[in-house]
């Protein structure tokens, strides 16, 4: 249903560019393309030239935002919507308000960056819509309404967090969750206040979850940091080692997209050799059954021993 909707107003848009049966086409490949957080675009420029039109722009986001929070909270609000359920549960409550925050911050950093340089001359309207667009598509596909390889460091890195964190559980989208990202941020929290527990709307988070919370992150953390180094020894073709470190941002940011299955890329795929394409690929395989797997792993029972060793503590920080 959502993916028709999706569909319906894509074409009321597309059906002004192209025939009809190339808009029908366009408009529903496109729009199962965001609700799955795929990304893949019929377009050489991907979304780029509907920069500044409203309607694709809100459609899109408003796809990518509903595929992203996962089939539970979609679930879980339909059924609040229907009157079956009476209240939301802490996950999709935590993912709502993770998924706005991330948004809106996004969105806010993005166009600090970009004010005075990639937006500088657009339009108010396009400024705005491209901050959004870009807030969101990093962590779910990798639609884009600007050039990604114009865009300054900080924004880059800026893009490169959103890929890490990535869509939420029960989702198609990669990287280690909005949830692992709200579960850190709240042990920080908590730390800093003093507190041994993670207490969220008056409930209390197990152990057990934030231990996995921490193994997941870790585990994803090392694999990009190893992935990365890997592209950097077997590429440069004949560059010295000088020479080639300045592919490290370029490395770095296609590493992450393959991570967060967001297919987001600052055009330096097409250079990459057979060594470093297979390093991507099972990244993005990685990515997208890593943590489930990892996270599964540890969920299991484990053998329990019929003694403790005595404690001792260690200096930490």
């Amino acid at each position: 249903m959502t993916e028709s909707a999706g569909a319906l107003f894509l074409f009321t848009r597309f059906s002004q560019d192209f025939p009809f049966w190339n808009a029908l086409f366009q408009s529903v490949y496109h729009s199962v393309s965001a609700f799955n957080n795929a990304g893949f675009s019929l377009f050489s420029d991907s979304l780029m030239k509907y920069q500044g039109d409203l309607l694709v722009n809100l459609t899109v986001m408003g796809l990518l935002a509903i595929g992203g929070v996962g089939f539970i909270v979609q679930y879980e609000v339909f059924s609040k919507w229907k009157g079956d359920q009476k209240k939301l549960s802490i996950h999709s409550r935590m993912v709502l308000v993770t998924t706005v925050v991330l948004i809106l911050a996004g969105a806010f950093f993005f166009y600090f960056f970009e004010r005075n340089h990639l937006l500088k001359d657009a339009p108010l309207q396009n400024k705005i819509l491209a901050s959004f667009f870009q807030s969101l598509t990093p962590r779910t596909c990798g639609f884009n309404t600007v050039d990604i390889g114009l865009l300054t460091n900080a924004t880059l890195l800026l893009l490169i967090v959103l890929m890490f964190i990535g869509a939420s559980p029960g989702s198609t989208g990669g990287g280690i969750k909005t949830t692992s990202t709200a579960l850190l941020l709240l042990m920080i929290w908590n730390r800093l206040k003093g507190r041994e527990e993670i207490n969220i709307y008056h409930r209390t988070i197990p152990k057990e979850a934030v231990s996995r919370t921490i193994s997941i992150i870790f585990a994803s953390a090392f694999s990009v940091s190893i992935v990365t180094s890997l592209l950097l020894l077997t590429g440069g073709g004949g560059l010295s080692p000088l020479q080639n470190r300045h592919y490290f941002v370029e490395y770095l940011f296609e590493t992450v997209s393959a991570f967060g299955t967001v297919g987001l890329s600052m055009g330096v795929t097409p250079k990459l050799n057979d060594v470093q394409k297979l390093a991507i690929i099972v990244m993005m395989f990685a990515g997208r059954v890593g943590p489930l797997t990892l996270a599964y792993s540890l969920s299991r029972s484990a053998v329990k021993r019929g003694f403790t060793y005595a404690e001792e503590g260690v200096m930490v920080g």
